[in-house]
């Protein structure tokens, strides 16, 4: 049975992660991604040379480097002489920031104070950015926050924010509005996220976006762009997702590849969903793959059915193992149902379990499957009911058959209800057939026609033969069409039999029978071969009076007979009157006895026309009889 059944990380910001090098003096320029801009100290160009990229050297452990870089002889790469330059140098900068912090320069301090706090050293940086703050730098001020919201003084972590906000400190207005966000107070909040995300900061945009979104405010949407168009890749994210929402998908995939072409593992499957939906399935397969790699469980997961579609089952176990092992429960029912279907029951538990262990209730509705086929019925009734108390509604419906399988009508009932009204077909038609037991008949056509509605070939049959029985011929075509549609071959058959009987779609009706007949339909593929014997395609007919009599016909296997006596086969086509006779066909007992007869064989003929004369119809009973009595008028002679 099909199995029922599909993170990236987000870039939500921690309030402490916001630092600002404004130092108060002049500003050159701010980056198009939102980073902190290029500033100058003293005529100095210190970009580059912030606190995430010190090397906490000393200076003779710098000067030792270089010595040995230049006398080992060796031809190392330029980089490491550069590594080794740049770590001197920076070196050198903290050395001239903390003389010029300790003979009271606040610039210097609040500089050495960013350099040592992204370096970890919060003891040694807080008295640096302490005195710098009391001097007005907003850049220390926003910094002290930062210091003390990681060592949990968030109430005085606060203070300094909104010390810095006040003095228009983009990144301080951002954490403030973060830690107001997490205290409930969402009116401030939004007003100080607004107020960094209006001076360009994508870190603010997105807060701001958020808050909107889970307020359910349509303005979210625009922050998201602002955080996006900055190259916030979490902002181009939730973008795509609300264009989804909203249908529009080209504006989605757009920036779902935004997103993506940043290694946003969550954005690249959803992609891949897109593209994978319209048909583009190699670029889907490229997005799965590349989220998959970053992390993504589920990306590993669809990508395994793409290449089980494709037919590399082995490739497909691989990532599918890979995503069960990630916890993905959907991958791990896929190799359970691969297992079983190649009988290996005891691999194919293991993964269902594991499904169930990853909170997949389809695990447990599929051991129940896998125990029911091994004729452990006890035990699938026991997974059919823990998967069905979760709310599995195809669980419910094999509960439910179960028991009234049993004969428990009054505890099947409430199951086949739970399964039809949480959206199972199948348990709506089985509904339907139990109130048609009853005689219920409109609840039943009631049930029949919600899973028709939904694609159910065998409930629109039901509703089609109504229809038939009342006289309303275009009714039963219309219901007869959808449940051929829906798969029924029943549906089919009797959809080309009416149609045969009307005598203006004689093409539709052949398609009809075919399709019925290929799907395994006796009596279609007996049709079939008439057809075909009418228009003298005697080779086609035999082959569907064989298909038809070897899977149980007996109307097959009688015009089989018929078939190779005309071709001068009579021994074969014995066998195949025996066959049909044996089966309870009365023309073919009677073709026995004439052809006994023929050989002179008297007391077979007349076992032969006994059987014809039970077998009927009433025709061939009374030709039987007449010829029975002719033999017993001829022996008594």
């Amino acid at each position: 049975m099909k199995l029922i059944g599909r993170n990236g990380t987000g870039e939500r910001p921690a309030a402490s992660s916001s630092t600002d090098t404004d130092t108060g003096v002049r500003t050159t320029g701010r980056s198009a991604t939102g980073t902190r801009p290029v500033r100058t100290a003293g005529g100095i160009d210190v970009t580059g040379y912030g606190p995430e990229a010190l090397v906490h050297l000393t200076a003779d452990r710098v000067a030792a480097a270089g010595r040995d870089l230049l006398e080992s002889g060796d031809d190392e790469t330029d980089d490491s002489f550069e590594t080794a330059l740049a770590a001197r140098e920076q070196a050198a900068l903290e050395a001239r920031h903390r003389g010029s912090a300790d003979a009271g320069d606040p610039a210097a301090a609040s500089q050495l104070g960013a350099l040592l706090l992204r370096r970890g050293d919060l003891a040694d940086a807080e008295p640096y950015l302490r005195a710098a703050a009391a001097a007005g730098l907003r850049a220390a001020a926003n910094n002290l926050g930062v210091l003390l919201h990681q060592q949990g003084r968030r109430t005085e972590a606060a203070q300094w924010w909104r010390q810095a906000a006040v003095a228009g400190s983009a990144p301080a207005a951002h954490a403030l509005g973060l830690q107001l966000r997490d205290q409930g107070e969402e009116e401030a909040a939004e007003y100080w996220l607004h107020y960094a995300a209006e001076q360009g900061h994508p870190l603010g945009a997105y807060a701001l976006g958020d808050l909107m979104e889970h307020r359910r405010d349509v303005r979210a949407e625009r922050w998201f762009k602002a955080a996006a168009d900055s190259g916030h890749r979490e902002g181009a994210y939730r973008l795509a997702r609300m264009r989804e929402a909203a249908g529009d998908k080209d504006t989605a995939e757009t920036w779902y590849r935004t997103a993506a072409a940043r290694s946003h593992a969550r954005a690249a499957l959803r992609l891949g969903v897109l593209l994978e939906a319209r048909g583009d399935l190699d670029e889907a397969a490229r997005w799965y793959r590349q989220s998959a790699q970053n992390g993504e469980a589920r990306a590993a997961c669809a990508l395994g059915f793409l290449l089980r579609d494709a037919g590399d089952l082995a490739a497909a176990a691989e990532w599918w193992q890979e995503a069960a092992e990630a916890g993905d429960g959907t991958a791990a029912n896929a190799l359970g149902a691969l297992h079983a279907g190649r009988g290996e029951n005891t691999v194919a538990e293991r993964w269902y379990r594991a499904a169930l262990d990853a909170g997949d209730h389809n695990g447990a509705f599929n051991l129940g499957l896998l125990c029911a086929g091994a004729g452990r019925e006890t035990q699938a009734e026991q997974w059919y009911r823990r998967a069905a108390y979760a709310g599995h509604r195809e669980a419910c419906n094999a509960l439910a058959v179960v028991l009234l399988q049993r004969g428990d009508e009054s505890g099947a009932e409430p199951w086949f209800s739970k399964a039809a009204e949480a959206g199972s077909v199948d348990g709506a038609f089985n509904l339907g057939v139990l109130h048609a037991g009853r005689g219920e008949t409109r609840q039943a056509q009631e049930w029949y026609a919600r899973a028709a509605a939904e694609g159910h070939g065998e409930a629109a049959l039901q509703l089609a033969v109504v229809q038939e029985q009342r006289g309303n011929l275009t009714g039963a075509l219309d219901r007869y069409r959808q449940s051929a549609d829906g798969g029924s071959p029943e549906g089919a058959f009797r959809l080309a039999s009416l149609l045969d009987r009307r005598g203006d779609a004689d093409a539709e009706a052949e398609h009809w029978y075919a399709v019925a007949a290929d799907a395994g339909h006796r009596r279609a593929q007996v049709r079939m071969g008439v057809r075909a014997a009418e228009r003298g395609a005697l080779e086609i007919a035999e082959s569907w009076y064989r298909r038809a009599a070897e899977g149980g016909s007996r109307s097959a296997a009688f015009n089989l007979g018929l078939l190779l006596a005309r071709q001068d086969s009579e021994a074969e086509a014995m066998l195949w009157y025996t066959r049909a006779a044996d089966a309870g066909h009365g023309r073919a007992a009677l073709r026995l006895a004439l052809l006994a007869l023929r050989r002179g064989e008297a007391v077979q003929a007349e076992n032969w026309c006994r059987r014809a004369m039970e077998q009927g119809p009433a025709e061939v009973a009374e030709r039987a009889g007449r010829l029975l009595g002719a033999l017993n008028a001829e022996l008594s002679a």
